[in-house]
């Protein structure tokens, strides 16, 4: 995951919204969101290259997600997954804030990340480059992308007002609707741009709310909509080189007590 807004207890019929990108390569193979088998009750899509996920909801309304902290002369080749924090998570039974505690005292055995975990009660954010420990996220609209919470990258800000923009308008979330928001494809200006080391070219190409590379780039957009009245949907839209629309998936289902 590399972009993620998410909107908590923002309004009284709607006490959580996610919207997020997946930015990848296109050769790691991945599988679609749909319920799992093994651990059952989860609702995620699925790197088949180390088994985790990015982004995830049970039945029970527990969720996870996860981004990735750019810091390319950091980077070591053979850390752990990521995706597995968020997996252990869903597929477990700690308290938001216990599983992020305990997370961070591992944490250096990974590459950088911000790992956000969340049910019906609580949400707590975990990031091991940030220097802070673990804590709760109070109720309030907030943008995670690859660097720490709320950093003001100009795709952070833009899909973070388009998003508050909708929730305000009251009604039913439009999945479609934010579905697009996930598709914008306009670029930073260069004197927007992050410095993150990876060289002024490649700055440009992870600029957009919406990658579309030949070799990597955007491979799914999904929103997530936790209803108060137990309704969850989940909608999902694949992506191929070039920012080629390959399928989308819809779930929706009640929230079990």
């Amino acid at each position: 995951m590399c972009l993620a807004v998410l909107a908590l207890n923002t309004r009284p019929d709607l006490p959580l919204l996610i919207v997020a990108n997946r930015d990848e390569y296109h050769a790691r193979p991945s599988a679609p969101v749909r319920p799992w088998e093994d651990p059952p009750g989860i609702y995620a899509g699925r790197d088949l290259a180390a088994g985790g996920t990015w982004l995830g909801i049970t039945r029970q309304g527990r969720y996870g997600l996860i981004t990735n902290y750019r810091d390319p002369a950091h980077v070591v080749p053979d850390a752990p997954s990521r995706g597995a924090l968020v997996l252990d998570y869903l597929a477990g039974g700690d308290a938001p804030l216990d599983h992020a505690r305990a997370v961070l005292e591992s944490g250096g055995r990974y590459n950088g990340f911000n790992l956000i975990v969340g049910d019906a009660s609580t949400c707590a954010l975990a990031a091991n480059r940030s220097g802070e420990p673990a804590r709760l996220l109070d109720s309030g609209l907030y943008g995670l992308s690859n660097r720490l919470l709320d950093t003001a990258w100009p795709k952070l800000l833009r899909l973070r007002q388009e998003v508050g923009h909708m929730l305000r308008q009251g009604g039913q979330p439009d999945a479609g609707g934010l579905l697009d928001l996930l598709a914008d494809r306009t670029p930073a200006p260069d004197d927007a741009l992050p410095d993150t080391g990876v060289g002024l070219e490649r700055e440009r190409l992870l600029s957009p709310i919406f990658i579309a590379g030949e070799h990597y780039g955007t491979r799914c957009s999904t929103v997530i909509a936790v209803h108060a009245d137990g309704r969850i949907r989940m909608s999902e839209r694949r992506f191929g080189p070039g920012g080629a629309v390959e399928g989308e998936s819809r779930w929706e289902f009640l929230r079990e007590r």
